[in-house]
């Protein structure tokens, strides 16, 4: 008769190891009080007074279904022959956890097979967890299925216990549920397999069921006397009604977003006083149409109002500077969120608040807390408690992550310095600056604080970078312009110009000192160009001075129409020149910038003869100096903004040459006008209108020998987030092309051209083009170009992903914007109007990308009916 010491484990504990239930007291006395049966069973054929006494252990026996060797499991259990033992006793409960936290064995058990005197002998009674031979997962995607084995270690060979099932059961169904599959359900079935000798397997089959995705038909609340239901509705971020009108909240039910918004619903309540409102009750109403509606029953209490503030334990600043942070008034509606947001606002890391004004002057270690000290008539009186602690300083600032950027390009940038004063402003801004580099993913960047020490007031900084691609390509081919177009560019943003003799520095290219450098090739049979620019952004490596160089030469050919080919005896030649420097300025603040450009550019026209231009044959030289100011202190990701603003104000103009090169402008205004009178008489011979003609490009030779012009740009935009990563950016834009001397006139270069892409298509001129979607390029300004326009823009983004490997975001947008040819003309109301939506993809090798479909409502200049969908393609630029 074989005397059984353990239970049997019938049915799984649901995920808890078989250790967890032995040290559960109440347990343990459950498994004493069985043992006790079981010994008084066994009475029967052994005599009871084995029962609690100490024995030698003899031999010890394994059976049962397993792949593991005797000894191994003798070995691992903890017993051993010659040990002395209390049967039952501590010795065989620890034998079984070790056996059963192994998570290898199942039905383990343990008798004694005989007794002769004080030698007792044992057998362990086990057998193996059987292992995943083949997975079947029906009921999702096959594309979903990898992430789901994934997930929930469902690999071939993973033991298959009861707690693996249960956990896999719950996970999806938790899964699902999130994504608004609230009837989701789950099962999982184990096939033995008939040929497993040597180790039990078993084929899974795993159902999911993920059934219809549950909406909310209608939210109803009860009890609300003072606050209505649509405002409380409101409240509730993602738990929302069916409405067909609302595009970016559906009305899908989850579960754990319901209870937070419940959450939300009270903090509703306590910003207007009611801190003692309550949910009493909510309930879930399934409908007969498969949707559900959710009925809240809550209780509002009395409205509070705030009593005396007072400050404890400040001394670094004063109760009435304090108070001013605060702005709240005794008096005032009690609003236990907004004072918190006022003491320390977690929602922004630069917000106006006690905690930062702290934080930023040194105070790492300082605690703020408000505490209710007295309430009375429903007036609440509230002391802001404060531990200011030692002010910090920063022991030491590293970066790490940077493999690639040298570490001098990064530590410029940093507002943090070792022995400096702790400032949370400064790491804020280090923060950005680093993300706008361009050189490192701007969703990585991590400020880490280490080794912080109240007691002597130091902290050590660590800035933790993941480098991206700083480098671009850009290769393409097109139509346009009458012809196929092939482009070559090449783009390195963080180069080292001291290195290009260093052969080693090549890998593929010498990196790191965060110059810029681009070559860019385009050409057709109508058109080449080719361009090089450098820039240093800290000229002499000690002060944030840009440098920046530019070359181009374009030459434009053109079009034959008897022979469709490009007209090599008519060109038009274009080589240009800048110089800038552009230098961070310390006020107003440390955002603004000061450019200043000096460029030449010289036309040269060989018979070309066309529409644009009053003269075929000749030449202009532009000599220009042009300074901007500019601001820009958009938050972190300069691909995708998710805060602050851009701004920049730019007036180029050219030496007033009319003052002293002793020519008569009026004279010669009369002169071309007399010789433009005699080209449009019909009662002229051919060699008089002709003889005018050529009199008229001579006049504007001399006119346009050196240009002279000033122009004034203004752009501004701004971004702010609706919620979480949706983002609006309103922009504004402006410009002026205007003349020193009337009677010379504007020139006929550097004009705008309004409509399209905002790309400058295949027309070399100087001119100037202005994105404007919804209506063909170029096409919303007059054949010589506009000297005016002015351009409104509403665009709404939304991330798809932001990962370092592609950025890519959608949009929609509103705009509305003119050109003209004079300032009479110029009526800031009489605007074309466009909307649509779009796509951006941002890749480190490729840059930005993207295709826009836009809507014109107004018809173009000359027609009358509106213009409709156009399809623009993004490159390179970012609007």
């Amino acid at each position: 008769m074989k005397l059984l010491l353990n239970i049997k484990k019938e049915n799984d504990d649901l995920g808890k190891p078989v250790t967890n239930l032995v040290n559960i007291p109440n347990i343990l006395t459950f498994l004493k009080y069985c043992t006790a049966i079981i010994l008084f069973i066994g009475s029967l054929n052994v005599k009871a007074q084995i029962a609690n006494k100490k024995y030698i252990l003899g031999e010890i026996t394994v059976s049962g279904d397993t792949s593991f060797s005797e000894q191994t499991i003798i070995t691992y259990s903890g017993l051993s022959k010659g040990k002395e033992i209390t049967i039952p006793g501590e010795a065989i409960s620890n034998a079984i956890k070790k056996l059963w936290n192994s998570k290898l064995f199942d039905n383990i058990e343990v008798y004694v097979t005989n007794i002769e005197g004080d030698v007792a002998s044992l057998e362990i009674r086990l057998s193996d967890l059987p292992q995943i031979n083949d997975l079947k997962i029906n009921g999702v995607k096959k594309s979903k299925q990898d992430e789901i084995i994934k997930d929930n270690n469902l690999n071939k060979g993973v033991k298959v216990t009861e707690n693996l099932i249960t956990t896999t059961k719950n996970f999806l169904t938790k899964k699902y549920k999130k994504d608004g599959y609230y009837n989701t359900k789950v099962h999982i079935n184990t096939i033995p397999v008939k040929d497993s000798i040597e180790t039990s397997r078993v084929n899974m089959v795993l159902n999911i069921d993920k059934g219809e995705k549950v909406k909310v038909k209608d939210i109803t609340f009860r009890g609300n006397d003072v606050l209505d239901s649509k405002k409380l509705r409101s409240s509730m971020k993602n738990t929302k009604k069916i409405n067909r009108l609302r595009i970016w909240k559906r009305s899908k039910f989850i579960d754990s977003a319901y209870q937070a918004d419940l959450g939300h619903v009270i903090d509703t309540y306590k910003k207007n006083g009611y801190r003692d409102a309550r949910v009493v009750a909510d309930s879930l109403i399934v409908n007969n149409d498969k949707t559900i509606s959710l009925i809240i029953d809550v209780t509002e209490g009395e409205q509070y109002k705030f009593g005396d503030i007072t400050f404890i334990g400040n001394s670094a600043y004063s109760d009435e500077y304090l108070s001013r942070l605060l702005r709240i008034n005794k008096g005032d509606t009690y609003n236990s969120i907004l004072l918190q947001e006022r003491i320390a606002d977690q929602s922004k890391p630069d917000a106006f608040d006690i905690t930062n004004q702290y934080q930023n002057n040194g105070y790492l270690f300082s605690t703020i807390n408000s505490v209710e000290v007295n309430v009375e008539d429903h007036v609440i009186d509230t002391e802001i408690r404060i531990s200011e602690g030692k002010p910090a300083y920063f022991n030491s600032v590293s970066v790490v992550g940077n493999d690639k950027t040298n570490d001098h390009v990064i530590y410029r940038e940093i507002r943090t310095r070792p022995g400096q004063l702790y400032s949370k402003a400064n790491i804020v801004r280090t923060v950005r600056e680093l993300g706008q580099l361009g050189f490192f993913d701007a969703q990585e960047i991590v400020p880490n604080f280490n080794n912080p020490n109240p007691v002597a007031g130091t902290i050590d900084m660590e800035y933790s970078v993941k480098e991206t691609g700083s480098s671009q390509i850009e290769l393409q081919g097109g139509y346009g312009g009458g012809g196929f177009i092939g482009t070559l560019g090449l783009s390195f943003n963080n180069f080292s110009i001291k290195n290009i003799f260093n052969k080693k520095a090549y890998k593929p290219i010498p990196m790191g000192d965060g110059q810029k450098l681009a070559l860019r090739l385009q050409a057709s049979q109508f058109y080449q160009t080719y361009s090089f620019s450098f820039s240093e952004p800290w000229m002499g490596g000690k002060r944030p001075i840009q440098f920046s160089a530019s070359l181009s030469h374009t030459k434009q050919f053109l079009y034959d129409y008897r022979t469709g080919k490009a007209d090599r005896d008519q060109s038009f030649n274009i080589t240009g020149i800048t110089f800038g420097l552009a230098k961070r300025l310390k006020e107003p603040d440390d955002y603004f910038i000061l450019s200043q450009a000096a460029s030449y550019q010289r036309y040269d026209l060989n018979n070309y003869n066309t529409g644009l231009f009053t003269f075929g044959d000749g030449f202009s030289n532009n000599l220009s100096y042009t300074i901007g100011l500019s601001r820009n202190n958009t938050s972190v990701d300069p691909i995708y903004p998710t805060g602050g603003s851009s701004f920049s104000v730019s007036a180029k103009f050219s030496p007033p040459w009319s003052l002293f090169n002793n020519t008569d402008y009026k004279a010669l205004k009369e002169e071309r006008e007399e010789n433009v009178a005699k080209q449009l008489n019909v009662n002229s011979s051919p060699e008089e209108r002709a003889e005018a003609g050529a009199r008229v490009s001579e006049i504007d030779q001399e006119r346009y020998n050196w240009l002279e012009f000033y122009k004034l740009k203004f752009k501004g935009e701004w971004y702010f987030q609706l919620f979480k990563d949706l983002v609006v950016r309103p922009s504004t834009e402006f410009g002026f092309l205007g003349a020193y001397n009337n009677d010379r006139g504007v020139i006929p270069f550097e004009r705008f051209f309004l409509g399209g892409d905002g790309l400058g298509s295949y027309s070399l001129d100087g001119r100037e083009a202005i994105q404007l979607r919804g209506y063909p390029n170029q096409s919303l300004s007059s054949q010589d170009g506009g000297t005016i326009y002015n351009k409104f823009s509403l665009e709404v983004r939304y991330p798809i992903t932001l990962k370092a490997s592609a950025k890519i975001f959608a949009l929609t947008f509103a705009e509305a914007g003119a050109s003209y040819d004079n300032f009479r003309a110029y009526n800031p109301f009489d605007l074309k109007r466009s909307a649509g939506l779009g796509l951006r993809i941002f890749m480190p090798a490729f840059g930005l990308l993207g295709i826009d479909f836009g809507y014109g409502f107004d018809p173009l200049p000359g027609q009358t009916v509106r213009n409709g969908w156009e399809t623009h393609f993004i490159i390179g630029q970012q609007f």
